[in-house]
C-alpha cells in the first residue's frame, strides 16, 4: 500500500519576532504595557501578603509568570471585545479593565495614574476578598470575576466550563455584524477537557469570531503536559477543526500582542476561529506563594530557566534598549505602583483592635443579602399581557392540538423578537426536528435556527454564553436524559451564573425537553428532568398542559432573564385545546397555578400529562378531589397560595406525578407543603409517583415504572381513607 501526506487546510505555525513587531507599538502603548505588567505583578504579590495574614477567604491563584501574555493579548483588544477566563484570571482582569479605564493617550511617563484607574485596582482587590466595593459585591471572589463594561463576561472556576461560553459570546457578536472578537482564555489542563473540543467543533462550524487562547504553563496543578497528552504541541489542536494554530512565546508581551493582531487580521480577511498557544510558566504553585519544586513535580533548575525570561525585568531591559525608557526611570514607576496597591488596600485593610490586619467590618456583606440575586425580580414581565384560557373579553379561540402549538409559539416568539435563536440537534431538518417543535421555522428564520452536531454540552455552553452577551438562545435537548450530559452548562453556570456574579447579570435562556416515558424509549430516554432542576433554584420550571397554557408559558419563558426549563410531555401532544385564533402575543404568569377540577374531598398537586390522569382518577374513584395544574414546578416560584387555599378547604394532600420516584420533584414539594402547611393537614402527605425502576423498553415493565390514573386513584383513596 502506497501512502500520500494529508495536509492541513488551515495555517499551523510558529511566531516569531522582527523589529517590525517593535515598530508597531507606539512608545506610549509601550510604557503602559511595562506599568500594567509592574503593577499586576505588586497587586499578585500583595494579595499573597494578605492570604499569609489571613484576610483572603480561600485559594490565591497568583499570575505571577504569567503577565507578559495577558498584557500583550489585551493590547489589541477593545472594552466592546468579549473575554473570558478560569481561576487564574488575576492578571487577564486587570489588563482589560486597566485598559477600559485608562484615557485617551495616557503614557505613564507624563500622566498621573488616573483616578479610573485606581479604581479599577481598589474593586478588583475588593472583589478578590469578599467585600461590597468588588465588581459582584464580593461574591465572586478570586475565582469569579465579571465587569460588563470592560468586556469581561466572567471567569469561571470549572476548568473548561469557560470555553464554550466565549463561542457564545462570539455568536451574538457575528449575528450582530459587529466586528467584534470574543477570546477564552484558559490552560494546557482545560484543552483537554471535552469542553474545548466541542466548543472549538462549534467555532469552526460556524465560523465564529473566537481566538482560543490556550496559555500553556505546562502543569495544571502538578501534572505536567506530557503527562496529559501525547501532542503537547497545543496549537494544532484546532487544525483539524479547520482552526489555524499559531504558538507564540507567552514571556514576551510584544510577540503576543503581534500574534494577536494576526489572528484579527485574518479573521477579518476570512471569518473563522483562531487558536494561540502561549508558552507561559507560572512561577507559583497552584494556589499559594510557594514554587511548585517546593511540592516535588518540578525541578529547581527548571524553574530557574524559567525565571531567566521572567517578562518584568525582560520587558523593561528590552525598552531601555529602544531608549522607550530610561534607567533611571525604572525608581518611579516603581514607586507608582507601590502608591496604587497601598491606596487600594488602605480602603479595605485596617489594624485589627487585638494587633495584626483585619478587613474593614462595615464591608463585608450583609448576611441577610445571601438569597438575593439567585433570580431576578421579572419586572422584564410588568409590561405583558396576561390571559387564562376562557377568562371573560378574551379574543375568539379555535382548537389546536398541543404539538402545533410548540412550533406556533416559537416562530410568534421569532417574528416578535430578532435576539431570539433556536439551536439543537436536527432542529434545521425533518420539517421541523424530530417532534416538529421547530416546524416552519427554517423557513423563515434559516440564519437563526443552528442544527447541531451532538454535543450537548458544547451547544448548551455556545447558548449559555449567547445569552449573557445579548442573545435569548432556546436549546432543544432532545430527551430529558440528554440533560446529564449538559450538567455542567446546565447546573454548575447557567444556575449559578446570576447569583455568583452578583445578581445583577441577566441569563436569558431557555431549555425545551420532552419527556417520552411511556413510548417505548427505554432507560436512556425517557427521564422527567424536572426534579434534577428543582434542585438548583436559579433555574425556572414551566410544565404546561394545555395548547393556550405552552403558548402563554412559553411566552414568558422566552421574555424572563432567568433561565427557563419548558417541560413538553409526549403524552399530551395529540391533545388538543382552544387557542386565540389571532392574538398569541400574552403570557401565562410564572408562579400561578391552574385549577383544572374544584373540589373539597382532598387536593392533588400535579403537572403536564399528569392532569389529565389525576382527572380520570378522580372520576373514577368519584373522589371529590380539587386538582391543581401546578404549571409552575421550582420551588421559589411555585404557587403557594392557591397551594394554602386549596388545602384549607380539603386538609388532605396528595402529589401526583408519572415520573419514576428518583427524580421526582414530589418529594421537593412534599418537604416545603409539610413546613408552611402543617397545622392544615388533617393526613400525611401521599406522594403517588412512578417506581425506583428507571422505565425499560418492554411495554409491562415499562407501564409497570411509571405511575396513570391506576396509581393516582390508589394514592386518592390513601389521602382520603
Amino acid at each position: 500500500m502506497k501512502t500520500a501526506d494529508l495536509r492541513p487546510e488551515v495555517p499551523w505555525s510558529r511566531a516569531i519576532e522582527t523589529e517590525a513587531d517593535w515598530k508597531a507599538v507606539p512608545a506610549a502603548e509601550l510604557r503602559r504595557m511595562y506599568e500594567q505588567i509592574l503593577l499586576i505583578r505588586r497587586f499578585e504579590e500583595n494579595l499573597l501578603a494578605l492570604s499569609n495574614d489571613g484576610l483572603l477567604h480561600g485559594p490565591a491563584h497568583a499570575s505571577i509568570g504569567q503577565e507578559g501574555a495577558a498584557v500583550g493579548c489585551m493590547a489589541m483588544l477593545g472594552s466592546a471585545d468579549k473575554i473570558n477566563g478560569t481561576h487564574r484570571m488575576h492578571h487577564q482582569f486587570l489588563a482589560k479593565a486597566l485598559n477600559h479605564a485608562t484615557p485617551a493617550g495616557y503614557d505613564p511617563a507624563a500622566a498621573p495614574f488616573a483616578a479610573a484607574m485606581q479604581d479599577v485596582v481598589n474593586r478588583t482587590l475588593a472583589e478578590i476578598l469578599g467585600l461590597t466595593l468588588g465588581y459582584g459585591g464580593g461574591r465572586g471572589g478570586s475565582m469569579h470575576l465579571r465587569w460588563d463594561a470592560c468586556g469581561v463576561l466572567g471567569s469561571n472556576a470549572i476548568v473548561g466550563g469557560n470555553i464554550p461560553h466565549a463561542a457564545g459570546y462570539a455568536l451574538a457578536e457575528k449575528m450582530r455584524a459587529s466586528g467584534n472578537v470574543a477570546v477564552a482564555f484558559f490552560g494546557d489542563g482545560a484543552i483537554q477537557n471535552g469542553a474545548a473540543y466541542e466548543a472549538m467543533n462549534l467555532a469552526g462550524l460556524y465560523r465564529l469570531p473566537v481566538i482560543f487562547f490556550c496559555e500553556n504553563n505546562l502543569y495544571a496543578v502538578s501534572t505536567h503536559v506530557r503527562e496529559q497528552t501525547a501532542e503537547p504541541r497545543l496549537s494544532g489542536r484546532g487544525i483539524g477543526l479547520g482552526i489555524p494554530g499559531l504558538t507564540v512565546d507567552g514571556m514576551n508581551p510584544v510577540l503576543v500582542r503581534a500574534a494577536v493582531a494576526r489572528a484579527r487580521q485574518a479573521m477579518r480577511e476570512e471569518p473563522r476561529p483562531w487558536l494561540i498557544e502561549a508558552e507561559t510558566y507560572r512561577f507559583l504553585h497552584q494556589s499559594g506563594p510557594l514554587p511548585g519544586s517546593t511540592f516535588g513535580y518540578r525541578e529547581k533548575d527548571e524553574e530557574a530557566q524559567w525565571h531567566k525570561r521572567d517578562p518584568l525585568p525582560q520587558f523593561w531591559a528590552r525598552l531601555a534598549e529602544r531608549s522607550v525608557v530610561a534607567d533611571g526611570e525604572q525608581a518611579r514607576y516603581e514607586e507608582r505602583a507601590a502608591a496604587v496597591i497601598r491606596e487600594a488596600t488602605a480602603r479595605l485593610v485596617e489594624a485589627a483592635p487585638a494587633g495584626g490586619r483585619r478587613l474593614v467590618p462595615a464591608l463585608w456583606p450583609d448576611p441577610a443579602s445571601v438569597e438575593q440575586g439567585i433570580r431576578g425580580d421579572l419586572t422584564e414581565l410588568a409590561d405583558a399581557a396576561v390571559r387564562e384560557q376562557g377568562a371573560p373579553g378574551a379574543p375568539p379561540a379555535k382548537a389546536m392540538k398541543f404539538a402545533d402549538a410548540i412550533a406556533l409559539a416559537a416562530r410568534e416568539a421569532m417574528k416578535r423578537d430578532d435576539s431570539i435563536v433556536i439551536l439543537g440537534e436536527d432542529v434545521h431538518h425533518l420539517r421541523g426536528g424530530t417532534a416538529g417543535a421547530t416546524k416552519g421555522i427554517a423557513e423563515l428564520f434559516p440564519e437563526r435556527l443552528l442544527g447541531t452536531p451532538i454535543c450537548e454540552n458544547g451547544f448548551t455552553g455556545l447558548a449559555l454564553g449567547a445569552a449573557l452577551n445579548g442573545l435569548r438562545p432556546v436549546v432543544e435537548i432532545m430527551y430529558p436524559d440528554f440533560v446529564l450530559g449538559a450538567a455542567d452548562q446546565l447546573f454548575n453556570q447557567a444556575a449559578k451564573v446570576r447569583h455568583m456574579f452578583g445578581g445583577h447579570v441577566r441569563v436569558p435562556l431557555v431549555v425545551r425537553s420532552r419527556v417520552t416515558a411511556g413510548s417505548g424509549y427505554g432507560s436512556q430516554h425517557s427521564m422527567d428532568a424536572g426534579g434534577l432542576f428543582a434542585a438548583y433554584p436559579g433555574w425556572r420550571i414551566v410544565a404546561p398542559s394545555t395548547p393556550h397554557d405552552y403558548i402563554g408559558l412559553f411566552n414568558a419563558a422566552i421574555r424572563c432573564d432567568d433561565p427557563v426549563l419548558v417541560i413538553e410531555h409526549q403524552a399530551l401532544f395529540q391533545t388538543s385545546g382552544p387557542v386565540t385564533a389571532d392574538d398569541l402575543d400574552y403570557i401565562v404568569p410564572f408562579g400561578s397555578a391552574r385549577i383544572a377540577r374544584a373540589g373539597s374531598a382532598c387536593t392533588v398537586l400535579t403537572y403536564g400529562g399528569g392532569v389529565i390522569e389525576a382527572l380520570a382518577a378522580a372520576e373514577a374513584t368519584g373522589i371529590d378531589a380539587e386538582v391543581i395544574d401546578l404549571r409552575t414546578l421550582d420551588i421559589m416560584g411555585l404557587d403557594w397560595g392557591a397551594v394554602g387555599a386549596s388545602l384549607a378547604k380539603t386538609h388532605r394532600l396528595l402529589i401526583a406525578e408519572e415520573t419514576t420516584r428518583g427524580t421526582a420533584l414530589g418529594q421537593h414539594l412534599a418537604k416545603r407543603a409539610q413546613e408552611l402547611f402543617f397545622d392544615e393537614l388533617d393526613h400525611e402527605i401521599v406522594h403517588t409517583s412512578g417506581s425506583w425502576s428507571s422505565p425499560v423498553v418492554s411495554k409491562v415493565l415499562e407501564r409497570a415504572a411509571l405511575a396513570r390514573r391506576e396509581e393516582f386513584a390508589a394514592g386518592l383513596r390513601a389521602v382520603t381513607a
